[in-house]
Order: C-alpha cells, then sequence, then structure tokens
C-alpha cells in the first residue's frame, strides 16, 4: 500500500473540522446524552414488544398470516418510521456559524445608542 504524503497541520485541521461532529438539535447536550438511548431503547422496548404481540396469536392465526407475522418480526417491519437521531453537524460548520454570531454581537451597544439618538 502507497504511503500517504505527509499533511501540513492546516491539512490536518481542516479534516478534523468536517469529519468531527456535533449534535445541534436544540436541546440541552446533557438532556440529549440521557434523551437519545432512551428514545433508541424505547423504540427497541416498541418493536419487541409488537413482535412477541404476534408471536403469542401465532396459535390463533392461520398459516398464512403466521408467515407474515414472522416476516415482519423477522425484517422488523415494525421499526419502520420509527423514531431516528437526527444528523449531527460537522464542527466546522457550527465554529463559522459561532464566530458570525460573534463579529455581528461586536459594537451592538453602540449601534442601538445611535439607532434610538442617545449617542454622547
Amino acid at each position: 500500500m502507497p504511503e500517504k504524503p505527509p499533511q501540513t497541520p492546516q491539512q490536518k485541521k481542516a479534516l478534523s473540522l468536517a469529519r468531527d461532529c456535533r449534535n445541534t438539535y436544540g436541546n440541552n447536550q446533557k438532556a440529549a446524552r440521557k434523551a437519545i438511548p432512551l428514545r433508541k431503547a424505547l423504540e427497541s422496548r416498541k418493536v419487541r414488544h409488537k413482535n412477541n404481540q404476534a408471536i403469542s396469536r401465532a396459535d390463533r392465526l392461520d398459516e398464512a398470516a403466521l408467515d407474515l407475522a414472522e416476516s415482519s418480526a423477522r425484517h422488523d417491519v415494525h421499526r419502520l418510521g420509527g423514531w431516528k437521531k437526527g444528523a449531527d453537524e460537522p464542527l466546522g460548520l457550527i465554529i463559522g456559524r459561532a464566530l458570525t454570531a460573534r463579529e455581528e454581537r461586536v459594537g451592538r451597544k453602540v449601534r442601538s445608542r445611535f439607532a434610538y439618538g442617545k449617542a454622547g
């Protein structure tokens, strides 16, 4: 396998900012740390419950309905359309947005004073 050419620190940083992602859904990060695994667990419990209900009714079903229930359990049909975590955003975009917001905030007090005619 051919060796890769060495990267400059700037190239490494750009690659890191493009590769690293952050959750920007809008809720508190500490809450998301617990909410995301909880939602995944609840979704899995819901799917297992539906599959177990279908299996428990197996003695009352005819052959075609039993095949359908078994197939849907095997292919996770109940999981379709369930909860999915939204995609994370690249760290470079988040930092760029924060820097833009910081630049807009600079001189905010002075601008508002001039807007209301209180200069002086």
